[in-house]
């Protein structure tokens, strides 16, 4: 569950064609901004699913990505407030919400099985990138011991909810 925080904010960045692994090293305040504005986008393209999808597997992807993703923001605030710290805004988050604004632009022109496969290809790369990012990046910028944890807890999931994109898109049958 602790996986969902930090989904969206790899998405973002893949959508909008910016490369994570070239970003700097960046420091837990940023890591914790990112992952929990990563979190905050990816509840509102499953938002998006529910209303726009008829397609019983994509609604409950969506509903599992808001369930998740909602966990994960409130460890993560649980966490901050316990640490008494402010989250710090940085390149990363504001390219990852400029790039879900364009997404979820396409995505609202498209409807019934293109919709479907647009979101849950969508899901399956940003996934991906998400588990790339956090095991080789973020986990190991990351100093403080319970941001550290939340992230190897949260990796944990993003691989399970990779392996359930990747059907989904296979499932749909969905064109490459």
């Amino acid at each position: 569950m602790k996986n969902h925080l930090l989904s969206t904010l790899l998405l973002g960045a893949v959508l909008s064609g910016t490369a994570i692994a070239d970003e700097a090293a960046m420091n837990d305040l940023e890591i914790a901004h990112t992952a929990y504005t990563a979190g905050q986008l990816d509840i509102r393209y499953a938002h998006l699913a529910l209303a726009l999808s008829e397609d019983d597997a994509v609604r409950e992807f969506a509903s599992l990505m808001i369930r998740d993703h909602t966990a994960v923001n409130a460890e993560a605030g649980a966490l901050i407030e316990e640490l008494n710290v402010t989250p710090q805004d940085n390149d990363l988050s504001q390219v990852l919400v400029k790039g879900a604004a364009e997404k979820r632009a396409e995505f609202v022109e498209l409807s019934g099985k293109a919709f479907d496969c647009a979101y849950a290809q969508n899901e399956l790369g940003y996934h991906q990138v998400v588990n790339q990012t956090v095991g080789e990046k973020f986990i190991h910028w990351a100093t403080v011991p319970q941001l550290k944890s939340l992230l190897e807890d949260a990796l944990v999931t993003f691989k399970a909810h990779e392996a359930h994109a990747e059907q989904m898109v296979a499932d749909l049958a969905c064109a490459s």
